[in-house]
Formats: C-alpha cells, structure tokens, sequence
C-alpha cells in the first residue's frame, strides 16, 4: 500500500483547497521521505488525523477529537473563515495490489458546518475516477480493515508524544498493547472462547428441564435487564460528561462577562472608595504641611541670589572689620615700640628707619585686604550667623518641599487611578445581573456534577451487580445442569478451552520469541553502543520489555538515557511492523523528540530510509534541522518536500511544495 495524493479543502487551518503529492516514487530514483516541515500549531498533526479521518471516518482515533460525538467533531474540523454552506472536503489516494495488480483508489469524505444526519458523505472513486462505487462505500469499514487494521495502525501512523509515553511507561500503553494482540491473533482467540460460552449457555438452555429453563431464563432475563441498565447509565454518563464540560464552559464565559464588565470592581466599589478616601485624607496632610512650610522661610527661596549676596557682602565686611583691628593693634604696639626705642638712646635716625620699615611692613602686610568700596550692610556677628542658620534651614525646606510635591503627585496619580477603576465598575442593577448570572452558571456546574458523581456511582453498582449475576448463571449452570445430557458438550467445550488457552500461550510464545528477535535487532541497529544489550524479552502477560547484558543480568530500563528510550520505543514498533508483514505506508509527527545528536544522526541515517517504502515525516524546524535534513538529502532519501507555512494573523496554513525550513 503507497499513499498517493492528499487533498485538504476548508479543514482544520488549511484554507481553500490544497494538494499534497505523497508519491515517493521517481522514474530515476525511489527516495522513501516525504519530509513536512512547520512549527507547532501549524498544522502537522492536522495533517495526520486528515489520513485517519479518510481512512476509517467515525472510527478515526483522531488527536483533537476527545470525547466529541463524531458530528461535533467534524464541525469542530470545519476551518474557521469557510462559509457554512461550502464543502470541507478530504481526499486520499492511495494504491495497492489487488489480484496481483496495481488498484488506485480515491477516499472522498466531505461535509458542511450545518451537517445532515450527523454525519459525513463518503464516496470511493476507481482509476478512471468513476463516483462512487457504491459497493465499496457499503463496505469500506470492512475492507479498509483488510488493508490497513484499525488496531495496529498506531504502529504505522504515530506520533512523538506515542514514542515518549511508550519510553516513559514500564508497560505499553493500552493502544500499543492492542497492536501487539491484534499482531499475535490472540483476539481471534478470545473472541473464540466467549464464542464457545455462548454455546454452551444455550445448549444448557435448550437440554435442562422446565426448572431449570424457569431459573436460567429468570437470571438470563435480569442479566439482560441489568446489562441495558448498564449501558443506558453509561450514555447518560458520557451526556452529563459533555454537559459539565458545557457548563463548565459557560461559567467561564460568564466569570470573563463578570470581569470585562466591571462586576469585579463593582463589588469592591466599597473598599475602592475606602482607599479613595484614605488617598485625599493623605494628600490634605501634606498640603497643611505645604502650607507651613511655606509659613515659615520657604518664601525666601524665591529670592536665592541675594540671599547668596547678602551672605557674601557680610562675609566680605566680617573679614574687613578684622583686619582693621589686627592693623589698629599693630600701629599702637609700633607706637610703643618707638617710644621705647627713643627712651633707650637710640639715636633718632635708626629710629626714623624703624618707623619706616614699620609703616611699609605693615603696608605690605594689608594690601590684599584694603576695601575696595565701603561697607554698606553693617551686619553684626550675631545678624550673620542668624543669616547662615536662615539659609541652611531654607535648604532643608526646600529639600522637605520636593519630597512633599513627589508626594502629592503619586497620591494623585493614585486617586486618577482608583478614579478609573470606579467608573469602570458596573451599575449597581448591571452588577446584580452579572453576580445572578456568574451564580447561576456556578450552581449548574455543581448541579451537574453532582448528578455525574451519582450516575458514575450508579455504573460502579452495576458492574458489580453484573458480575455477580454472571458469577450466579455460571454457578448455576455448572452445579445443576452439567449431569443433563449436555455433559459431553459441556466437557468438549471445556476441552477445547484448555485447548485454546495452550494454542494461545504457545502462539504468544512462538509470535513474542520473533518479535522480541527483531526488536532487539532493530533496537541494536538504532544505538551506537552495541554493549549495552545482549538480549530483549517481552512479558506475555504485560507485553513490557525486559533488557539483559552480555552477562545476562538484567538492565533496568532507568539505567537507559532519555534519547535511548525513545530509541528502544521506536525500535519496539519498528519491530512490531516488520513482525506485522505488512507492506504499509509510515507516518511520523513529531519524529526526533529529545534525541541528543548521536541518537538523531542515528535515526536520520538508519531508521528513516529504512522504516517503509513510504515514510511521511511531519517536522518542527528544531527536530529535522538544517543538518539532518541535508544528511538525508545527500543520502538521497527525500522524494519531495513541503513546508506548512502559518499565517498568525488569518490563523491559516498554506502548503509551499519544494520548500522546507532550509
């Protein structure tokens, strides 16, 4: 099988209609990779639920579809700018070999946003694209099962998050452990034992006598009433599950109404106006404060430069006013000096030298200091030190005034902004809708999950009521009517149980003996260190896998790095693949994970080229970077390759062909 041609029109981000040519194939070369490069949230995996969604329609195990009903979803899936009355349309071409040869066929499904009947159209198309084949469409689920197996097509078609629970988890998850059974036949096996309690419970019916028929079919007739019970409690479930999740929704909605709209502030208008209050009770304080200061000295600060000269002219005057003392002192002591120069004979001409020398010196002495204009403040000692304790105090006015007016302006700004707050709170009326409204959708959300609670409660009931009338027929049926005529039956069938559980546990054994064998090798092929692992064994229990050395001691899985668990979990459906027989298509999203770039060079080299034929990548720039995807390009491994370019803005995704992130 070979996927052809995808087509997307109006689906998930893909806008309009877009081809994606999927053939690998070349007249020179056949290169297996279809390489998908975008970033998340562009559309990759929308790509991958588009193959399932064609495939296998309302059974798709598609990503993003939760517990939505199949018409829910495929509303979902509609893109959001697409006319409600325009198609979204899936196409898929794929070929296979059929009577020994080539059969293309084209999956068509297609609906509108307002969907009839709940459902999508299908429609199959044959070489010459002839519409439809309406003998196949009747069988689709059928024969796509024959093809493609629902349950083993997460071996074929997975994703990285698939890769990481299956490394993370000791046990397979239970997708992969329904592959690996469906891979095994043991459904087939299973499927034959109820098959063959059936028969036995009605040849019980048809050989006991009227008793016995009376007790069967009284607990048959409960059995049956108790099953519908079952799973009429179990679709109310899943309806209330979906309803919480609507009520859960629209009490988001109203909790967002109740903000935007100003319910919030409205119901701490109270304490807004509170702190409004406290804000202009504060900015009054201040402004008294501003007041006295301005009482006080802070006026002067007006006048600062003759402040500053007043200070300076009597400062200058001080200085004079002592320097005229220190020359009175110095001419009476010269005074005394030529009085007592005279007194002791000296003879006058020395003293009419001294007093020369005396008058210069003291000239010389008081140059610098003679005043230059005369004084005109006549301040006092006292008047100027008042005058320099008047300036230091209007500093620190001044200093005590900006911090007061930054004070004022962020109590300001805080009053505007509580202002603001106050307006935009809702209207008193408005205010007791949105709160009766928030509270109403809050008391649904806990009416309804109080009514879920009860209903999941009562299916735990039931399945143990269940279980206990089944226990009760089969004790019946056994103790009381194994001596009828039936005993042969009833022997054979048990026979042929014991029977069937060794054909089971020999078929597991001989199935998990070659399985384990090609996981190993796989495994083995993908690491670059051969000595880690000797041997692989799968449980037939559990399905997990259990490692050992060369010495044959166990290696516990934690031992393995992260990059060598997801290497083991690829190796581990690598495996399951091969064992599977099948000649299928691969189908990658989110390949490489936390690869580390040995483990990455590893898969880019070994496992892409060689997982299928046809192996369909779906990449972020960060996983198949501008070195792998040259590797592979030198390998020649890339058959085409596209880039999922996403428009933020318009919320849409356009297919470019022949490009990729470099």
């Amino acid at each position: 099988m070979i996927f052809l041609e995808l087509v997307l029109q109006n689906f998930g981000p893909y806008a309009g209609r877009q081809v994606i040519n999927l053939d690998p194939r070349s007249e020179e070369n056949p290169r297996p990779i279809i390489l998908l490069g975008g970033m998340n949230g562009g559309g990759k995996t929308t790509l991958m639920d588009a193959i399932r969604l064609a495939l296998y329609g309302q059974r798709a195990q598609c990503s993003t579809r939760g517990n939505l009903s199949y018409s829910d979803f495929l509303t979902q899936c509609v893109n959001s700018k697409t006319d409600p009355l325009k198609d979204t349309r899936i196409e898929l071409v794929f070929e296979h070999i059929e009577n020994d040869e080539p059969i293309k066929y084209r999956i068509v499904r297609f609906w509108t946003k307002n969907l009839k009947d709940g459902k999508d159209t299908l429609g199959i198309l044959g070489d010459d694209d002839t519409w439809p084949i309406d003998s196949l469409v009747n069988i689709w689920d059928e024969y796509i099962e024959n093809l493609l197996p629902l349950g083993i097509s997460n071996l074929f078609l997975f994703d990285g998050e698939q890769v990481k629970e299956l490394a993370e988890q000791e046990t397979p998850p239970p997708v992969v452990v329904d592959a690996i059974r469906g891979l095994l036949g043991l459904e087939l096996a299973d499927r034959l034992a109820v098959d063959l309690d059936i028969l036995v419970n009605r040849k019980l019916k048809e050989v006991g006598n009227s008793k016995d028929l009376a007790n069967l079919e009284e607990i048959e007739t409960r059995l049956t009433q108790q099953q519908e019970d079952y799973q009429t409690t179990r679709e109310k479930l899943e309806t209330l599950t979906n309803q919480v999740e609507e009520l859960e929704q629209k009490q988001q909605e109203a909790f967002d109404k109740f903000i935007s709209e100003g319910g919030k502030i409205a119901a701490e208008r109270n304490q807004l106006e509170l702190q409004q209050d406290t804000k202009t009770s504060e900015i009054e304080q201040v402004r008294q404060l501003m007041c006295e200061l301005a009482g006080d000295v802070l006026p002067l600060a007006l006048i600062p430069n003759l402040l500053n000269q007043v200070q300076a002219q009597g400062e200058k005057e001080f200085r004079h006013q002592q320097v005229q003392i220190s020359k009175d002192l110095l001419s009476e002591r010269d005074q005394r000096l030529l009085a007592w120069l005279t007194q002791a004979e000296i003879s006058p001409i020395q003293v009419e030298k001294i007093q020369l020398f005396l008058i210069q010196d003291v000239d010389n002495l008081y140059a610098k200091t003679i005043q230059i204009e005369a004084p005109w403040l006549l301040a006092d000692d006292e008047t100027l030190s008042q005058l320099d304790n008047l300036i230091y105090h209007l500093q620190n006015s001044k200093l005590s005034a900006k911090e007061k007016l930054a004070i004022l302006k962020n109590k300001d700004e805080e009053i505007h902004t509580l202002e603001r707050q106050v307006q935009t709170a809702a209207a008193p009326e408005d205010y007791t809708k949105l709160r009766h409204a928030l509270e109403a959708a809050q008391n649904q959300v806990v009416e309804a999950k109080a009514n879920y609670e009860t209903i999941r409660r009562r299916l735990a009931e039931l399945e143990t009521i269940i279980a206990k009338s089944k226990k009760e027929l089969s004790d019946y049926t056994i103790e009381n009517i194994k001596h009828k005529n039936s005993e042969h039956i009833i022997t054979s069938a048990a026979k042929v149980q014991n029977t069937l559980k060794i054909f089971r546990e020999k078929l597991t054994l001989r199935k998990l003996n070659k399985l384990e064998e090609e996981v190993k090798n796989c495994f083995l092929y993908l690491l670059h260190k051969s000595d880690l692992v000797h041997r692989i064994t799968i449980d037939t229990k559990t399905f997990s896998l259990l490692l050992y050395d060369l010495n044959g001691k166990p290696v516990p899985k934690h031992r393995l790095s992260a990059g060598e668990k997801q290497l083991l979990a690829i190796a581990f459906l690598w495996g399951l693949a091969k064992v599977s027989g099948l000649r299928l298509p691969v189908a990658i999203d989110t390949p490489l994970g936390r690869l580390d770039s040995s483990h990455r060079q590893n898969l880019v080299d070994k496992y892409f080229p060689a997982a299928s034929h046809q192996v369909i990548l779906l990449s972020t720039d960060t996983e198949i970077g501008k070195k792998e995807v040259e590797r592979l390009r030198e390998n020649e491994a890339i058959a085409r390759e596209y880039l999922l370019k996403y428009d933020s803005s318009t919320r849409q995704t356009t297919v470019v062909e022949n490009q990729y992130f470099w």
